[in-house]
């Protein structure tokens, strides 16, 4: 929407996608600044601005996040919103103290796929929701190998269940409800990796995980995923009714069968480019106009803490026990 101004924290992906896609929804980038300069990102929040877009690793998220309320300006922040409930609890404390908008970035909600599959769970098509079954195996880390960084390490924020079970933590909320318990077992397969300067350094944040959860009203779901595998395969969501099932496959193909034994299949376009990009375009457009109307939509920050009490009970899952 034009005359909403953004100033985009982050270089990687805030420069590589956020920035591209939120000019093609009509917003005015303004500036994009390294998370790691403090002096840019303070200098950046100070600027006439009406959005702050936080794609900076989540141990700088507390601190951008509060530098961008402060100086009054409406907040989109990346998952997985800080590194603990604790950080995001302080975050929502600020925003509300703020009285600003503000926003969670779960643009996978606007994925046409998911969409169709939110449609259909709210019609009723497979009667009650009673599992949902997650597979979603991919080489991305592995082949090739993905240099040393903050992704592998635990303290700074990293970790495959911040960067991918987010996303998978706030579909399973929005699809069938509120989580009421979760655990995991979390694993590390790839021990070492070389940095950018070449020097081998330990991983000790999981590249894998297999978790289950139970939501209210009784549905229960097994999620099993590595981002650390040989080979990619398809990834697959299935949900159990008791009238019957939606079976997903890479975000495309989605067949419905009945228990009378009707079969229904809908081919979705295949995405192109960046694979957040597609989903990212929608949500941009939800975002200028609640930025420019200074109306709270969700997925908020509100989100981003409910997603957050779930992600500190799946990494407790090192113990090897399941977290409740």
């Amino acid at each position: 929407m034009a005359g909403v101004r953004v100033g985009i924290v982050g270089t990687g992906f805030g420069a590589r996608v956020v920035a591209p896609t939120f000019t093609a929804a009509g917003l005015e980038v303004v500036d994009v600044v390294s998370p790691r300069d403090g002096a840019a990102v303070a200098d950046l929040c100070r600027r006439d601005l009406d959005l702050v877009s936080v794609h900076s690793p989540p141990f700088l998220h507390a601190t951008h996040v509060g530098w961008a309320l402060d100086a009054g300006h409406a907040v989109l922040c990346d998952k997985p919103f800080g590194r603990s409930a604790a950080e995001a609890e302080g975050m929502v404390a600020a925003a509300n103290d703020a009285g600003l908008v503000h926003l969670l970035n779960f643009e996978f909600r606007h994925e046409p796929a998911r969409l169709r599959v939110k449609q259909l769970l709210d019609e009723g098509a497979i009667g009650t929701p009673e599992h949902l079954q997650w597979s979603a195996i991919t080489s991305g880390s592995r082949v090739p190998l993905r240099r040393f960084g903050w992704l592998f390490e635990r303290e700074p924020g990293g970790g495959w269940i911040g960067a991918w079970g987010s996303h998978a933590v706030d579909a399973v909320r929005w699809l069938l409800g509120e989580i009421t318990a979760a655990g995991a077992r979390c694993r590390v397969t790839i021990r070492e990796r070389p940095d950018r300067a070449g020097i081998v350094r330990t991983c000790d944040a999981e590249d894998a995980f297999t978790a289950w959860m139970t939501v209210e009203g009784g549905a229960t779901v097994g999620i099993d995923t590595t981002f650390a595998a040989s080979v990619t395969l398809p990834t697959h969501v299935v949900i159990c009714g008791s009238d019957g099932t939606i079976d997903v496959t890479n975000d495309r193909r989605i067949v419905v069968r009945g228990a009378d034994g009707t079969k229904d299949e809908i081919e979705l376009a295949a995405r192109t480019g960046d694979p957040h990009a597609g989903a990212l375009g929608a949500w941009a457009h939800a975002v200028a106009e609640a930025v420019a109307e200074g109306r709270q939509i969700t997925p908020s920050f509100d989100d981003g803490l409910a997603c957050a009490r779930v992600l500190d009970a799946l990494r407790a899952g090192w113990a090897g026990q399941a977290i409740g």
